[in-house]
């Protein structure tokens, strides 16, 4: 016949394997996921894992590195992970035995006699972990530190595309400002024009204000280029750390994008992006913190021992050990309801889960499908660029001979910078889009 130690023992075992970690399986909880990419240009060969190189650009390889190395927002991203760290052991020590050493003196004087006494103490605790319920506070305090981990990967896969996308928002406002120079030259070519047919009295003065008024706007709108040069250029700085003075300078054409790279799988997603990695980490956090929530109601079984010594006298020693079981009768339901509080906490995390899945899902789609919309913007602005260009000349020389009216011949201008300058914006958004790819399939740099 078993005792009824035995039988207590027996009972909180079977409790015990209630708590257990349930297994999570990525399958199983995202959002359906499809064989393929619905995007027609997607390729499902095996993902790249770099793409900077592939722009073959020196100087926007050597600021991504810089950026990667200076930022120190990427900096408290990786403080961030030691502090889960140093949390994850902290979780855990308390799976191992607590010894405490202290000493003291003490003079007396009694009776026309001194005491003197000089005490060493030891204090010795250790909970035993039976059920496991401080091993499941530490792996959740380590899945913590995973989640934060993969953070980190995924701050400094962002860091270098948000440096990559400042650098070509930089090459394109550049590009605007020759643009906008180069339509305030042709501006003043017209106004003398225009001047020289007044003069003559080929023209009334109206056709003079409005050439001029065209010329102003056409100042306002460099000033504007100039000023988004500076703002691009001051965000860059910090991103690289450095002063934003606004004293950083680099002009170039905007290169073509790359060769389009392979998007692998949609289910190589759920193991590869660095935001659904974690999620997943907190979601399994969550989960270990719940087992740990209903382990706390089984009895806690406890080492202690206790003792001390008269360093004056080592005859005068004593200490004693003693094992104890706590088993928690009424708490006033705190402990059931940090049970269905972890339990709600596990819900939210198994739900944000599956909404950052979602949400990666789709902007890999979306960066697919933008790629073949954005590629033919760029064609038909290209034409309208060389088309606007020639309908310029053919009115300057309509003007000259009065077969049109100022209007036309300034909105034949007008049309050429607009179309220059949504020729470069469609360029840069190329660029950008293609990062945001990379991004978005979380790949290596």
């Amino acid at each position: 016949m078993f005792s009824k130690t035995t039988q207590t023992l027996g009972i909180a075992l079977l409790l015990g394997g209630c708590g257990a970690v349930p297994q999570r399986d990525v399958m199983s909880i995202s959002p359906k996921t499809p064989a393929h990419w619905a995007a027609d240009n997607a390729i499902s060969t095996k993902q790249a894992t770099q793409w900077l190189a592939t722009f073959a650009d020196p100087a926007l390889s050597q600021w991504v590195n810089v950026a990667l190395v200076a930022n120190y927002d990427l900096k408290a991203a990786a403080t961030r992970v030691e502090i889960a760290r140093q949390q994850a052991r902290i979780a855990g020590a308390g799976r191992l035995p607590q010894l405490g050493f202290s000493t003291d003196y003490q003079r007396g004087n009694l009776s026309n006699s001194s005491e003197n006494t000089a005490d060493a103490l030891f204090n010795f605790s250790w909970e035993l972990d039976v059920w496991g319920r401080i091993k499941a506070s530490q792996q959740a305090a380590q899945q913590d530190a995973e989640a934060a981990s993969a953070d980190f990967y995924g701050a400094r896969l962002s860091l270098a595309a948000r440096t990559a996308q400042s650098y070509f928002d930089l090459l394109e406002a550049n590009l605007q400002v020759e643009v906008s120079e180069q339509s305030i030259k042709d501006r003043r070519i017209i106004v003398e024009l225009v001047r020289g047919r007044f003069q003559r009295g080929l023209t009334g003065g109206l056709d003079v204000r409005l050439v001029l008024t065209d010329l102003e706007n056409a100042k306002a709108q460099l000033a504007s280029a100039q000023n988004q040069v500076q703002l691009i250029t001051r965000r860059l700085e910090v991103l690289l750390s450095q002063y934003p003075g606004g004293n950083l300078k680099h002009t170039a054409d905007l290169p073509n994008p790359p060769p389009m790279i392979s998007a692998g799988l949609p289910s190589e997603l759920l193991t590869r992006r660095p935001d659904v990695i974690a999620a997943f980490e907190r979601l399994k956090a969550t989960d270990s913190r719940l087992a740990s929530a209903k382990k706390a109601l089984l009895p806690r079984i406890t080492l202690t021992a206790n003792g001390g010594a008269d360093l004056l006298d080592p005859r005068a020693a004593a200490w004693n050990l003693a094992m104890g079981l706590v088993q928690p009768i009424f708490t006033g339901g705190r402990l059931t309801a940090e049970i269905r509080l972890n339990q709600a906490r596990s819900q939210e995390a198994l739900h944000n889960y599956q909404s950052v899945t979602l949400n990666a899902f789709r902007e890999v789609e979306q960066a697919l499908a933008a790629e073949q919309w954005l590629y033919q913007q760029e064609q038909a602005l290209k034409q309208a660029v060389e088309q606007t260009q020639a309908s310029r000349e053919l009115a300057v020389y309509s003007y000259r001979q009065g077969l049109i009216q100022i209007l036309t011949l300034l909105d034949s201008y007008r049309s050429t910078l607009t179309a220059q300058s949504q020729y470069l914006a469609v360029r840069r958004q190329l660029l950008n889009n293609r990062i945001d790819l990379y991004l978005a399939l979380g790949g290596g740099i």
